[in-house]
């Protein structure tokens, strides 16, 4: 079983309705140094996992929030080979978590596919998101993944019938990403009704873990999800508003620590 697969299993031994606290941290905004800590911060503050940005200069299913973080990060030298050597620092640095990746399929076809599948794995990675790759062109790098050892995780909508929901679950590796609205990631004020529905469809027709993203931000979204069947929630933008919005980096990490123990229930 993978890390990730792992991480799933040894919450529901524990019966714990809480979803799991899966964080997005864009690399390098504003410093490799300050990521490092971010990321160590959040897992001793209760995350379960860490989706891990690699900066692209135009993510274009983000919204303003992580469109200026990825710009930030770039602007001080972030690159897809310095984001991976992050990666194996934080495994070298004792994160124990699974790290899933998130980046766009420019960064991963300039690289090189193989090679790149290959630096994420020797890194510590353990799955990847790739949200402008859909199911019906991702054969290619589905096989590539698997071959390297990563776990291709991909995303369903609410727009989205059974039937085909059925075929991205089928399709996907370690667990299944319900985008809950129709639109862009942000920090929005209440989750919406057809994130709640897609999940409770998405249930039903997978025994794979459903991990809801865009748009949380609030320990109450998690409680809302958790009733409807979510098994994790994948917050980015509110944590990028709370360093950005510091006075400081240590009052940063004192404000996500003390969020992330909201999300978590740690």
């Amino acid at each position: 079983m993978s890390r990730i697969g792992e991480m799933f299993e040894a919450k529901r031994k524990t019966g714990n309705a809480k979803p799991s606290f899966m964080p997005y941290v864009c690399c390098g905004d504003p410093s490799q140094e300050f990521t490092l800590r971010l990321v160590e911060t959040l897992v001793s503050s209760g995350a379960s996992a860490i989706e891990f940005g690699i900066p692209f200069s135009d993510p274009i299913a983000d919204g303003k929030t992580i469109q200026a973080a990825s710009a930030r990060s770039l602007a001080a030298g972030m690159t897809p080979a310095k984001a991976v050597e992050t990666i194996a620092l934080l495994r070298r640095r004792g994160v124990g978590v699974p790290i899933i990746a998130m980046t766009y399929y420019n960064i991963i076809f300039a690289n090189g596919t193989e090679k790149f599948l290959k630096s994420l794995k020797a890194a510590g990675a353990d799955g990847l998101i790739v949200p402008d790759v859909p199911i019906e062109e991702s054969g290619e790098l589905r096989k590539k993944c698997a071959q390297a050892g990563i776990e291709m995780v991909q995303l369903i909508t609410p727009n989205c019938p059974d039937a085909r929901i059925s075929r991205i679950a089928a399709s996907s590796g370690g667990f299944l990403y319900a985008v809950s609205v129709l639109g862009i990631t942000g920090a929005r004020d209440k989750v919406a009704p057809e994130a709640l529905d897609l999940v409770k469809r998405a249930k039903k027709l997978t025994s794979l873990p459903i991990a809801v993203g865009f748009g949380i931000s609030k320990p109450e979204h998690a409680n809302a999800l958790a009733q409807a069947g979510a098994d994790g929630v994948i917050v980015g933008s509110e944590i990028v508003n709370l360093y950005t919005n510091a006075k400081n980096g240590e009052e940063a990490l004192a404000e996500i620590a003390a969020f992330a123990k909201s999300m978590s229930g740690k």
